[in-house]
């Protein structure tokens, strides 16, 4: 198995393989995004002016898990720090080390480029994730996250 950062620009298979790989996570998270949209998404993260990555695990040429994570500057944290999105691992391919593969691999690639930290949500009864997250030194913040979608003028 090979873990690694997508190189930007990405190319069309590359793409093609994560968004079939995401489509997967959006499934299983009820996200109701269409492929489409999604792979513009992905196209546009993997953008070289984009603050977005990717990191991959890819075994026999299938992308079996992915790490998708943003730059953002904070003020408490005194600088840029790392917001990961998505971290997902197919279900056949669980339980084999790979999302602390992923992980450890973008935990070196920030702290290379001298972020000040990392932050992620994860599900409140995700006792396997929340388990893997504090092994590597992840720690609860208290706080309840918020959104909303915003419409475009048209």
């Amino acid at each position: 198995m090979r873990v690694y950062k997508v190189e930007k620009p990405a190319d069309k298979i590359i793409i093609n393989g994560l968004t079939t790989l995401m489509s997967e996570q959006m499934e299983s998270l009820s996200a109701n995004v269409e492929k489409n949209a999604l792979a513009n998404t992905i196209s546009t993260a993997l953008n070289t002016d984009s603050g977005a990555e990717f990191f991959v695990a890819e075994r026999d040429h299938l992308f079996v898990g992915a790490a998708f994570l943003n730059s953002g500057i904070g003020l408490d944290k005194g600088g840029a720090y790392i917001w990961l999105n998505d971290l997902y691992v197919k279900k056949a391919y669980r339980r084999q080390g790979i999302a602390r593969k992923l992980l450890l691999n973008v935990l070196y690639w920030a702290e290379q480029k001298e972020f000040n930290g990392i932050e992620l949500e994860t599900g409140v009864n995700n006792v396997a994730t929340k388990k893997l997250y504090n092994s590597l030194g992840f720690y609860d913040i208290v706080s309840k996250r918020y959104g909303r979608t915003l419409t475009r003028p048209e």
